[in-house]
């Protein structure tokens, strides 16, 4: 078993620590993460600059890029081998409905699986790495299930997020789940720089507003580890007969 660590916090995040560390516990683990913070660049890969790798004291390589790019180097032509899993994480903070569309940690993921491995994004549900050592435990546990038995046939996506707010002995035990959804996020903040100038700062992320039964929002809620599949395709499939007929009636 060779796994494909990766992450969008930066190769020093104790989260990436945390799950190699456990990942080494089922086979060889090779570690690509960026160099600095990505969170928030979805699956954005780098094409207006080469990239450059380095290795750190510890052996992870590190890549002055985005998490897509990593895994992308990684999977392209860095390693000498093709990985049979690929890992990322453990995200500092949630990465639960709207949130997985611009998630770096999911996108990383989401790249081994547009390769067709099997890959899997971990999320600890609150900032600050409280019981990083309760989901740590949670990725052992899965790892060992989908090796021991794959949940289906490869390629597949999951998106696993692990309450925050209790120790593993705690935890109400695992829910299949789906996407959720935020309420728009809030205003911009408009500052001034030094030189007078304004600048502006993203808005924090709307709170839950589909958060019921059966999603990713409600199942942490509730003190569960959230476990949801998760799919490329973006296209509209309920919408296809509705926009054929407005398509062809603009021919008509």
């Amino acid at each position: 078993m060779r796994i494909l660590v990766a992450n969008d916090d930066g190769y020093l995040a104790p989260g990436l620590a945390a799950l190699v560390e456990v990942c080494r516990e089922f086979g060889e683990v090779d570690v690509v993460a960026p160099e600095q913070n990505s969170s928030g660049t979805s699956n954005a890969l780098t094409l207006n600059r080469p990239l450059s790798v380095y290795t750190a004291v510890n052996g992870y390589r590190y890549l002055n890029g985005t998490p897509s790019d990593c895994v992308h180097v990684a999977l392209t032509g860095l390693l000498p081998q093709r990985p049979d899993l690929v890992v990322s994480g453990i995200n500092n903070g949630a990465n639960m409905g709207d949130d997985t569309i611009y998630s770096g940690t999911v996108a990383a993921a989401m790249e081994g699986y547009l390769f067709g491995i099997p890959s899997i994004a971990f999320s600890l549900a609150q900032k600050g790495w409280p019981n990083l050592d309760s989901a740590a435990r949670v990725a052992r546990e899965l790892l060992a299930r989908v090796i021991a038995q794959p949940p289906a046939a490869a390629p597949w996506l999951l998106n696993v997020n692990v309450p925050a707010d209790r120790p593993y002995a705690d935890l109400a035990g695992w829910r299949l789940t789906r996407l959720g959804k935020r309420h728009a996020s809030e205003p911009v903040i408009r500052q001034m720089n030094p030189r007078g100038e304004p600048i502006w700062w993203i808005g924090a992320a709307g709170d839950a507003r589909e958060a019921g039964e059966g999603t990713d929002f409600h199942a942490v809620a509730q003190g569960q580890v959230s476990v949801t599949p998760l799919q490329v395709d973006l296209t509209d499939h309920a919408g296809l007969p509705l926009f054929s007929s407005w398509l062809a009636a603009g021919n008509a």
